[in-house]
């Protein structure tokens, strides 16, 4: 028996990186994929084509996730194509790094309504339909910089702190009704972004982890297979660090 035989997630902002590594392996695990990604484009088409070659129901589709009525939206067309949704990841994300003597109010505006408006949105959409299957279960994606900070990240890093306390008070609202929230908190991740590092700036992160290497998006994938299975269903309101060590 699969993980997630039956279940059908949302993974939002997954046409790539590790949205996608997430869709991928909760597919693997035989879970039906609804997925979100700004545009419905070739790449969200060929990340379908993948998921359901794995053998499980899968479909793409674009979705403004700073935008609330736009999730109410995608989220009522997913119910109506997949009649449930078990699973909620929250990953849709963006960067706009700078110090904050440059850093615009747009540059400020635009994260935390990608990365943190988001998360109330689509939580906000879910809520009354895991509230009538009576269980759920909602995974965010956060940051070690939502917990430690980072320079010239003050955005970000405020937007992933925010999620925390967004997943700690739903935990407390939702439970009576068997909905689960837990957010992940993702370390140095090598994905197409931090590929193009200069191998002196990944040769000084990995000094700075205690497993010396940095993260996949597969070890991101792995943490969350198991918050969105039933393997964790004592386990809500926490944040687990997929670090390496490096927040200890």
């Amino acid at each position: 028996m699969k993980l997630l035989e039956g279940k059908t997630a949302l993974v939002t902002g997954a046409a790539r990186g590790i949205g996608k590594a997430i869709a991928l392996r909760y597919a693997a695990e035989g879970c039906n994929i609804a997925f979100t990604d700004l545009e419905y484009n070739e790449t969200a088409q060929n990340t379908e084509k993948e998921l359901a070659s794995l053998g499980v129901k899968a479909k793409g589709f674009a979705s403004n996730a700073a935008n609330f009525d736009d999730t109410q939206n995608v989220v009522k067309n997913i119910l109506e194509e997949f009649g449930r949704i078990d699973i909620l990841v929250n990953n849709a994300g963006i960067t706009k790094d700078g110090a904050l003597k440059r850093m615009t109010e747009d540059q400020w505006d635009a994260v935390i309504a990608v990365n943190l408006k988001s998360v109330f949105n689509f939580t906000k959409a879910i809520q009354p339909i895991m509230w009538k299957q009576a269980e759920g279960s909602i995974v965010n994606i956060s940051s070690v910089v939502g917990v430690s900070g980072n320079k010239n990240q003050a955005n970000y890093s405020a937007s992933k702190a925010g999620m925390i306390g967004f997943t700690k008070s739903i935990a407390k609202e939702l439970g009576a009704r068997n909905i689960r929230s837990n957010a992940v908190a993702p370390g140095f991740i090598l994905t197409e972004m931090t590929a193009q590092l200069p191998e002196a700036v990944i040769e000084e992160w990995k000094k700075q982890i205690p497993l010396n290497r940095p993260g996949t998006t597969e070890d991101v994938a792995n943490v969350c297979v198991f918050l969105g299975s039933d393997l964790s269903a004592y386990v809500t309101g926490q944040v687990i660090p997929i670090c390496g060590g490096l927040q200890i």
